[in-house]
């Protein structure tokens, strides 16, 4: 995953924060992403806030809370960051944002079964998806 990928998502969700490296991306998932950029995740992702919230190590109702300016705590942004990074990665992987979304939500026998979507609540299961990109880049299907 390039960098550069990850500065696009994040551009496009509206973070004035400059992500030219790893360091930075450290940097921003210290100081906390915006609600409104979590928001902008979720549609790039395809999925409602209630969707995407359900991943993540906090509950709807405390992101309701928050006013769209507010920065999220550091172990949401963090976690917020590695999916933007599968966001990225699907999206530079299948060519378009569409094809990438229909995968997230297809089960595949490489997982068991069960779909892309439902892994990205842990780390563990981020690494098994940027994993399963990896093979598809490379034609490598499971």
């Amino acid at each position: 995953m390039s960098i550069e990928s990850i500065d696009n998502i994040l551009r496009e969700a509206a973070v004035s924060y400059e992500t030219s490296s790893s360091m930075n991306l450290v940097e921003l998932a210290r100081l906390g992403i915006s609600k409104k950029s979590l928001q902008k995740l979720a549609e790039i992702g395809g999925l409602s806030i209630k969707q995407f919230t359900e991943l993540l190590p906090v509950s709807l109702r405390t992101i309701q809370r928050y006013s769209g300016g507010d920065l999220l705590p550091r172990e949401v942004s963090d976690h917020a960051l590695l999916i933007a990074e599968v966001f990225a990665k699907g999206a530079e992987v299948f060519d378009n944002r569409e094809s990438f979304q229909r995968w997230l939500q297809s089960s595949l026998v490489g997982l068991g079964g069960q779909t892309p979507l439902s892994l990205l609540d842990t780390s563990f299961g981020i690494r098994m998806i940027m994993n399963e990109l990896g093979r598809l880049e490379h034609g490598v299907y499971s």
